[in-house]
């Protein structure tokens, strides 16, 4: 039987790993994606099964909903890219952006707007990635709800954590990022102002 290893750097067999000088960041919460767990099965999985089906039944805190429209809503990213990282998504179960209804496209549209205006005013990013991911093969992690991604983008931002230690540090808890954004959303019917 093994002995327990002296130090954090022996395996349970005692092989010593080779200290590099750098502190370990651990991100267990991303094994729930890495895993798929909570994704539904398939790209053609129904309504019941879809986190975001399931997200505006919660209240908005629970889901991290920053502001709801009357078709689409915006939620905070589970696995953001970077601090704010918003998803513009229809109520609707609908995997295509060309299955969209007019209303829905405008819905998507406006407050595509509007989060990239909420986001310059409470963090002042530099830039944006906008974009939809149709299909897994295209890269959507979750095919069956269309969804926008809106990323903010600050200079710098790629540094040797993801590129190197594929990873990411946010400084701030998802929870913290949506009260912050959802404050400064517009109220309905205000214009919002141009940032």
């Amino acid at each position: 039987m093994a002995e327990a290893p002296d130090s954090p750097l022996e395996d349970a067999a005692g092989h010593p790993g080779v200290p590099d000088g750098f502190e370990r960041l651990w991100t267990p919460h991303r094994m729930v994606y890495i895993g798929g767990q909570n994704k539904p099965a398939g790209s053609a999985a129904g309504a019941d099964a879809c986190p975001f089906c399931r997200a505006p039944t919660l209240d908005d805190a629970s889901a991290l909903i920053v502001a709801r429209g009357p078709s689409a809503y915006v939620v905070l990213n589970l696995y953001p890219y970077n601090p704010g990282h918003l998803l513009v998504v229809p109520y609707r179960h609908v995997a295509d952006y060309t299955d969209l209804t007019e209303q829905e496209t405008l819905d998507v549209a406006e407050l595509t707007q509007t989060a990239m205006r909420v986001v310059r005013a409470v963090s002042g990013p530099q830039g944006f990635n906008l974009g939809m991911n149709q299909g897994s093969a295209a890269g959507a992690g979750i095919a069956a709800h269309l969804h926008q991604h809106v990323v903010p983008r600050w200079g710098g931002d790629s540094n040797f954590l993801p590129i190197v230690g594929r990873t990411k540090a946010l400084p701030e808890l998802l929870g913290d990022t949506r009260e912050r954004l959802a404050a400064a959303w517009p109220a309905a019917g205000s214009a919002p102002s141009r940032g």
